[in-house]
């Protein structure tokens, strides 16, 4: 090989950045985009334990609770805590998606190829990671979406991100601001493995079927087969996270749960082992497109960027 061609292949600084810089752009839209069904998701969550509570059966439908939270807040409504959501984004995805590429890049064979649990060994690391590091904005996303359900004078009212988590240290202390972390840890780590490894993984194994190259038919297909596996073995881990993030104590000073293992089984017992996944169809909607839009960006910049670079 030529001096000029040793010179085309040296790692810029933009090949080291890129996967991080575009995974947390790609996810923040993605999640701007999907917000109202997030929201609606997590009034799905609280209004189904309020009628556990209460031994009361009720309708949680998805269609119902978007009726709700119209008439109640207006199209506004549906979009309380996007600030949270978008710095939430900004840490997370940057990390998960920043990490697991990097990992699974310096991990490949001199062909290009790389084993299935290499994949799946990036994906748990860069979970664990970005969702230790990003549990703070999702505290403050979680209360700012459930808020408006609560009495007027037990509502918190924060009045965007950065209140809320200064608000939260100060009446809270640091420790809050980790509070769920166990079941949004397991939440983060399922999701990325449901996401990330299988896509790669699907992904390959279509291209290998049809004889093409990443074809948009291709990564449809395999980022809506990621998004089922990530919905449905997370979503009980994103029911539990909800309920101990914005949990308050009452006038003795107790929390209503003690942890995830004391909120698992309340759950179960008040609402049925079902209801763990309860909002399953907003979840999905909201989980399926985010994973098809973040990823699809994503491909495109890497071949964007790999093409420009040949040229």
């Amino acid at each position: 090989m030529n001096q000029s061609g040793l010179l085309q292949q040296k790692p810029t600084l933009w090949s080291y950045i890129q996967p991080f810089v575009t995974g947390g752009l790609s996810g923040a839209f993605a999640s701007t985009v999907l917000f109202p069904i997030d929201t609606t998701k997590v009034r799905i969550q609280v209004r189904s334990e309020e009628l556990g509570k209460a031994g009361q059966k009720g309708n949680v439908s998805f269609f119902y609770m978007a009726k709700e939270i119209y008439k109640n807040t207006g199209v506004r409504g549906f979009y309380k805590g996007l600030d949270s959501s978008i710095a939430r984004q900004l840490i997370f995805s940057t990390a998960r998606l920043g990490i697991y590429r990097t990992m699974a890049d310096s991990m490949k064979e001199p062909n290009g190829t790389i084993s299935s649990g290499k994949k799946f060994y990036s994906a748990f690391v860069a979970g664990f990671i970005a969702t230790v590091l990003a549990n703070p904005t999702d505290v403050a996303m979680t209360r700012m979406q459930a808020d408006p359900t609560l009495p007027p004078h037990e509502r918190r009212n924060y009045k965007n991100v950065f209140n809320a988590l200064s608000r939260i240290v100060k009446e809270e202390g640091y420790g809050a601001l980790w509070k769920g972390s166990f079941p949004t840890l397991v939440r983060g780590v399922v999701i990325n493995l449901g996401i990330l490894a299988p896509y790669d993984e699907i992904k390959e194994r279509l291209n290998a079927w049809t004889n093409t190259v990443d074809t948009i038919s291709t990564q449809l297909l395999a980022s809506a087969g990621a998004g089922f596996l990530a919905s449905f073995f997370s979503l009980p881990f994103d029911n539990i996270k909800t309920k101990l993030q914005k949990m308050k104590p009452d006038s003795q000073g107790n929390f209503p749960y003690t942890g995830i293992t004391d909120c698992f089984t309340k759950t179960c017992q008040r609402e049925g082992f079902a209801r763990l996944w309860v909002g399953f169809f907003s979840f999905y909607s909201r989980t399926a497109p985010h994973v098809m839009i973040t990823l699809l960006i994503m491909d495109f910049i890497a071949n964007w960027s790999k093409n420009r670079s040949k040229n």
